[in-house]
């Protein structure tokens, strides 16, 4: 693909597409349709997704309505209590919470919501944006299942200027209002399958869906379009490891698709051996980097064919917070690539992630490195990462999928 085409592409997908909503499907099937135009043949996999559509969302802080967006999937609640916020998470900040309202700092994760369900909240406040900026956007966030399970109180996201405004006022009593109509929709991966020589086969994965305010030109089309143009190279020239291609759906609302590929491809997960994801690539400005989920070793090999091939990387042994995580989890090892900017030069997850931030040229640069390591992986006698989780690793996976708490400080 060329700077020209990457650029018209972005510009195509310049559109919200939130997981399991009707944009995303339109995203979907314009994947579809430009691997088509490639020589391949891509499929949709539908997979199941809780939805809700929300009739009611009303916050108060000593009476005064403060703009809000009600969590979806939090259920239909009244609560009025008094507001307490949350400045540290230490047993007795926590201690307070009991029969409050309370405002938290940052996304609402599954431990601070099970810290908030222990200590007795009726509810719950969040922020986003950023006091410095002059939008006073608010970004829709929803309660996810494996998080409350089963257990929901009612909460709001505000924007941090109303969030600085009411602690600065001293507010001392909130509400909430949510009613919403909660059902099970559909959200979808795109899969692309090249077979090879042998039916070992390696899997590439980006996600193509966005957040509420985002057009997610870097987080992520930008990785789809770099899986479609390692495909494109492909479909032109051989390679002895079977290759896969998945454009991920619902990344953004906790991994929802690769979790749902890996759930739906157990049985034959077992001949992948490498996991290949893009998450952010081709932005004006920032480093690129490779995140191993996998034998240090790797982080080695990276670095040495990144030199051998001109091209700065910067790697490290971690789980990274994308599509690579679930493939992990299940034994593949994997890598993600990303080109990481300044947060002053491109932001995520805000309305601000539109296409302004790309560079084409950069693209073709990132694409061609990529295509390079596919090709010297999918290419191999013997692919070089070892089919395994380090121990170090499988602890990392634990704590990032909530099965074990973080050491406290």
């Amino acid at each position: 693909m060329t700077a020209e085409k990457i650029m018209q592409m972005l510009a195509e997908t310049a559109y919200v597409r939130v997981g399991g909503s009707d944009a995303e499907l339109r995203a979907a099937e314009y994947l579809v349709s430009a691997v088509a135009e490639m020589g391949g043949r891509a499929a949709i996999e539908p997979f199941r997704v809780d939805k809700a559509e929300m009739e009611t969302a009303e916050f108060y802080a000593d009476g005064v309505r403060i703009p809000c967006k009600g969590y979806l999937n939090a259920g239909s609640h009244e609560a009025e209590a008094p507001f307490y916020y949350l400045r540290s998470t230490d047993r007795y900040s926590l201690s307070q919470c009991r029969g409050k309202i309370v405002m938290v700092d940052g996304y609402l994760g599954y431990w601070i919501y099970q810290d908030l369900l222990e200590n007795g909240a009726v509810g719950f406040v969040t922020y986003d944006g950023n006091a410095n900026y002059s939008d006073e956007d608010i970004d829709q966030r929803e309660l996810r299942s494996f998080v409350h399970k089963g257990k929901k109180i009612p909460g709001v996201n505000i924007n941090a200027k109303a969030a600085i405004r009411l602690v600065e006022q001293g507010i001392s009593t909130a509400k909430i209002v949510l009613r919403q109509r909660e059902y099970t929709g559909e959200s979808r991966n795109v899969v692309l399958d090249l077979p090879g020589q042998i039916p070992e086969y390696i899997t590439l994965t980006a996600h193509y869906d966005s957040t509420s305010l985002s057009q997610g030109a870097y987080d992520n089309m930008s990785g789809s379009l770099g899986i479609l143009g390692i495909a494109e190279y492909f479909l032109q020239h051989p390679h002895h490891y079977g290759m896969r291609f998945v454009w991920c759906g619902s990344e953004e609302r906790g991994l929802l698709g690769s979790k749902a590929y890996v759930a739906a491809h157990e049985e034959d997960l077992s001949s992948c051996v490498l996991n290949i994801n893009l998450d952010m690539i081709g932005c004006i400005m920032g480093k690129f980097i490779a995140c191993c989920t996998c034998e240090d070793k790797a982080e080695d090999y990276i670095s040495y064919f990144a030199m051998e091939k001109g091209f700065g990387i910067q790697t490290r042994q971690d789980v990274y917070s994308s599509d690579s995580t679930p493939f992990a989890d299940a034994g593949v090892p994997a890598i993600s690539f990303a080109r990481i900017a300044p947060n002053n030069t491109a932001t995520i997850h805000n309305s601000y992630d539109t296409l302004a931030v790309m560079s084409g040229r950069q693209m073709v640069e990132d694409i061609a490195f990529l295509i390079a390591f596919s090709d010297r992986m999918v290419n191999a006698a013997r692919c070089p990462v070892e089919r395994t989780i380090p121990e170090n690793m499988k602890e990392k996976l634990d704590i990032y999928l909530n099965r074990k708490r973080a050491p406290q400080k």
